[in-house]
């Protein structure tokens, strides 16, 4: 069994072995049972009489593991018989039958709810709040929130009032308190889970708890302290400033702590990340226990990176910048790279750095290292954030122009050339390479979740080098007009007999009707005023930091997103969710090819002629012809198998939005279709699979 071999023949052979005196084994049967009730559920309720029989044991060990072992049958046929030991094992004297009874009251609720309300089991454990022994109150609490997330997530809209939903009181608040120190590790991870719902009705209370909980920190176990740090870090109740930062100061040591452990380390970092979000000043001190040693992970490097620029201020910014310069010459230039946007980010970020930050660009550009050149074109964002400061250093960029290959780092150096061409004397002949090459220049690929579409049929393809050579051109015609009429020219004319790239060619059309129509509106909107770019304090909007930071020291603070995005609502597992997936696929399908037919006639921004195309219907009037063909009936009827139809059916749907000409030729793919979708509409057809 243990290594992976059917033995579910051998059941009822080993069903005549429960009644063993022999303690193991009987763990042994029992771990069997536990393993093979689902497939034999006629079998298994042959052995209700010996689990009643244990439960009354003398051992207080046996009693606990025939009440454990029920709990885990989840067998319908033997939910019934587990009421009246249940409720025995709920009043043992011994205190390790009752803290497992307490979780078995739990599993039970999680098979059959209604049960454990008529036998009054969730009565029984809010008296047991009260008990003597701290691990039964440690059990019954963690019972209890177990209970609870499972009415709420089953009911959203379960009053509190309900018998199911467990609320902290002042007097259920000392009690746990009490325990708090008294009970094992995991214990106290729930106890402080549970501690971290409460809310405080006064600052001398919360002054208390924080108190209370404070020496946790010193705890050996790394989950134990996390949990610490989540009752504490939002300090809603806490209005005394220096009792606040006192707390701030006593955080910071536990934290640096679970950084020792190679094991945790990069768990302990990111959550670490998550707090330093919330609170900025939390490490402020401790920005040397970040720096990056030689042995670590390029995952532990990544983090640490983020971390320290992060805590980056005016008093640790030097040496900051000192190590960010010592990474720039590892071996693994993916590391590289990360350690010159860092100092990018840090010259952003602190206004008083930011020279700083340059001249270590400036002496990275200068050891001619072709992939330390091209992440040093970072400083375009630095031109942004400091506009007409560093024109100096234009000159040094202008002169690598040959050092760059890569497509960010050339559009990052034609954005710069646009943007000061009236101050760079050669700024046509620079432009004018790039012109030289511009149908030449590679799909620049901007990376979405792939489990929303293939990467080899990627929607969201932009040639952002061309792009921004059409962009700084045009910068230049409006500053220099006299001498770079052909080159403007050149460019438009070469951009919209492009046939691979439609948001080129729409912007070489923007630009040229601007141009040729009202000079003075394009001067406003190609040279108008930007605000200023800044570095994001969060990498998660505000209501999510808020629901991460209330699971701290859970997969969900490791993955920056909430649990349900990678595991099934409530109880329900993997395979669950996929089923229940694909069970609305079909609405979604309906719905959205509705919303095409149901689209207003839109115009088509392509077409210059004064006359619209009247080849095929457009709007509302091409509802009577969509419905009436076979492919639209069968994607309409969920029974269409070939993909060739379902094609059909998103060409014709495209022409009812009135694109027309333009997106027949163009179409591909149906996921180039998506493109061209109303957002609403684009984010339904995502989750068709078939589309893709």
């Amino acid at each position: 069994m243990t290594v992976g071999k059917d033995v579910s023949g051998l059941f009822p052979d080993v069903l005549k072995n429960m009644q063993t005196e022999d303690l193991e084994q009987k763990k042994l049967v029992y771990l069997y049972l536990m393993n093979y009730a689902k497939t034999q559920p006629e079998l298994v309720i042959l052995a209700v009489n010996t689990f009643v029989k244990d439960s009354e044991d003398p051992n207080p060990l046996v009693r606990a593991l025939a009440i454990r072992t029920m709990g885990f049958l989840r067998a319908e046929r033997i939910i019934d018989y587990l009421c009246d030991p249940l409720n025995r094992a709920l009043k043992d004297e011994n205190p390790y039958v009752r803290k497992t009874a307490a979780l078995c009251v739990a599993k039970l609720y999680g098979l059959k709810p209604s049960l454990v309300i008529d036998n009054g089991f969730l009565s029984r454990l809010h008296e047991m709040i009260a008990d003597s022994n701290p691990m039964v109150v440690a059990n019954t609490v963690a019972a209890l929130t177990d209970i609870h997330k499972t009415a709420s997530t089953a009911h959203p809209s379960v009053p509190s009032s309900d018998p199911a939903i467990f609320n902290i009181t002042p007097h259920i608040l000392n009690k746990t308190l009490i325990a708090l120190n008294e009970c094992m590790e995991w214990g106290r991870v729930a106890v402080l889970n549970a501690l971290s719902r409460y809310t405080a009705q006064d600052e001398k209370e919360s002054e208390h708890i924080c108190e209370r909980v404070v020496p946790q920190f010193q705890h050996v176990n790394g989950s134990v302290v996390l949990a610490a740090v989540k009752v504490l870090c939002f300090f809603r109740f806490v209005f005394n400033g220096d009792f606040t930062k006192q707390l701030v100061r006593k955080m910071a040591p536990p934290l640096v702590t679970l950084l020792s452990s190679p094991e945790v380390q990069w768990v302990a970092l990111r959550n670490v990340n998550l707090l330093l979000q919330k609170r900025p000043d939390l490490l402020s001190n401790e920005m040397r226990v970040f720096f990056c040693k030689y042995n670590d992970p390029l995952y532990v490097k990544v983090e640490k990176l983020d971390i320290m620029v992060r805590l980056a201020n005016d008093n640790n910014v030097d040496a900051l910048l000192s190590e960010l310069k010592e990474y720039t010459s590892e071996f693994d230039v993916d590391f590289v790279r990360k350690s010159i946007k860092a100092i990018g980010q840090t010259a952003i970020s602190i206004e008083s750095s930011a020279e700083r930050c340059v001249n270590v660009l400036l002496d990275l550009i200068g050891t001619r290292v072709s992939y330390v050149v091209q992440e040093a074109v970072v400083m375009k964002d630095i031109f942004r954030k400091y506009p007409s400061t560093y024109e100096g250093v234009i000159p040094t960029l202008c002169a690598n122009l040959d050092e760059l290959d890569e497509p960010e780092a050339k559009a990052s150096l034609i954005w710069i050339i646009g943007e000061y061409a009236e101050k760079i004397d050669n700024a046509d002949e620079l432009l004018g390479t790039f012109v030289d090459t511009f149908t030449e220049e590679s799909y620049q690929v901007y990376p979405i979740p792939i489990s929303l579409v293939r990467p080899l049929s990627h929607p969201f393809l932009k040639k952002e080098v061309q792009l921004q050579t059409l962009t700084a051109v045009v910068k230049l015609f409006l500053k220099k007009p006299d001498s770079s009429q052909g080159i403007v020219q050149r460019v438009l004319d070469t951009a919209t007999k492009d046939r691979e790239s439609p948001d080129v060619r729409d912007r070489a059309y923007i630009y040229w009707r601007l141009l040729s129509t009202d000079p003075g509106a394009a001067k406003a909107v190609v040279l108008g005023h930007r605000p200023p770019i800044s570095i994001p304090r969060t990498t998660v909007s505000p209501a999510l930091l808020e629901e991460l930071l209330g699971e701290i020291s859970s997969l969900a603070s490791v993955y920056h997103k909430p649990a349900e995005t990678f595991i099934g609502h409530g109880r329900i597992g993997a395979d669950a969710v996929q089923r229940k997936g694909t069970k609305y696929d079909h609405a979604f399908a309906q719905k959205a090819f509705r919303t095409v037919v149901a689209g207003q006639q839109a115009e088509n921004l392509l077409d210059f002629d004064d006359v619209p195309a009247q080849e095929v219907p457009s709007g509302l009037a091409a509802t009577r012809i969509l419905p009436s063909t076979p492919a639209a009936a069968s994607f309409l009827s969920g029974t269409s198998t070939n993909p060739l139809d379902d094609l059909e059916v998103l060409h014709l749907a495209v022409l009812v939005l009135g694109m027309g000409r333009w997106v027949a030729h163009h179409l591909v793919t149906p996921v180039l279709v998506l493109v061209l979708m109303p957002s609403d509409l684009l984010i339904q057809a995502t989750k068709l699979k078939k589309i893709y």
